[in-house]
């Protein structure tokens, strides 16, 4: 059966009159009470939606289910999350659950930032990237703080506007992106549980694959084939391997590489140009300068060194 048919959302305006909401007061950026939204009359069940502006998204009581490729997630919490123009996303709305929902949502379009730096340092911003259910957890005061950047920005343009508002507006938008960066690096070191069972499977993952035929026959895993695996988008788990290990995911993928090199050169007679081929290298060569910046040794060096 296909799924719902997706709708595009071009403007803030559009937005607004999606939800029978009034119209906005400033047409490019626009801060919305979600508790109005219990109110507006519209289509429930599911949706597939994709705006054309970026969406930043602060709700408690949010039962609805979000989809991110083939999974749903709930969310009963109070979350955080962030979406980039373009981008598509499924939700199925119940109207027994919205009536409960509280929070704000944000909408900025990207004409708004045109000719600002933020313009182009927004695209910076990696948690614009992450999949639905690698949202934002806040604390109180966390959220408080977030809260209060929200309702600074809609006092600026609901006052009088002149030739600082805009400036204004924007030095909040980075003031909210940059506690939101400082809240993410928070979330991967605090929850624990969560985060080091990604670690260990991303450990299987690549014992498996390094072990396996793959290797040879596809050559190295990519960044995006180990977060498909692993169901989690490619900058959140590099986020993530950065904070609790110092190390990207490409990173990690060359680790498990060299210390597979380090043992073939170790514990057999295999030729360096036989083990490049094994870990999935089509030129020795390139297989012995990764080595060689990575260890400060040629492979032949390496081996050396245990006779």
């Amino acid at each position: 059966m296909p799924g719902p048919k997706l709708q595009r959302i071009k403007t803030i305006s559009e937005f607004h009159q999606f939800r029978n909401l009034p119209k906005p007061e400033h047409p490019l950026i626009s801060v919305i009470d979600v508790s109005l939204l219990n109110h507006a009359v519209h289509d429930y069940g599911p949706m597939t939606l994709m705006y054309d502006f970026y969406c930043i998204a602060l709700k408690h009581n949010f039962s609805a289910k979000m989809r991110y490729g083939q999974q749903a997630y709930d969310f009963d919490e109070g979350i955080m999350f962030f979406m980039a123009p373009g981008q598509v996303f499924g939700i199925d709305i119940n109207r027994d659950a919205e009536m409960k929902q509280s929070g704000w949502m944000l909408f900025i379009h990207p004409d708004f930032l045109w000719n600002t730096p933020l313009a182009k340092t927004i695209k910076h911003y990696e948690f614009f990237d992450y999949a639905v259910n690698e949202a934002l957890f806040l604390s109180d005061k966390e959220e408080a703080i977030i809260s209060t950047i929200l309702q600074n920005i809609q006092q600026e343009y609901r006052a009088n506007i002149d030739k600082f508002s805009q400036d204004i507006i924007i030095a909040q938008l980075e003031l909210l992106f940059t506690y939101s960066e400082r809240f993410y690096q928070r979330q991967f070191i605090t929850r624990k549980i969560t985060n080091h069972q990604i670690l260990d499977r991303l450990e299987h993952l690549l014992n498996v694959y390094f072990e396996g035929d793959e290797i040879t026959q596809k050559g190295l895993p990519t960044v995006t084939y180990i977060a498909q695996e692993l169901n989690i988008s490619p900058s959140y788990l590099s986020g993530l391997l950065k904070v609790l290990t110092g190390l990207n995911t490409q990173q990690h993928i060359h680790q498990k590489l060299i210390d597979k090199a380090k043992e073939r050169l170790s514990t057999t007679r295999l030729s360096v140009s036989e083990i490049a081929y094994e870990l999935g290298f089509e030129h020795p060569q390139s297989f012995s300068k990764l080595f060689k910046t990575k260890t400060n040794f040629s492979p032949l060096e390496f081996r050396q060194s245990f006779n």
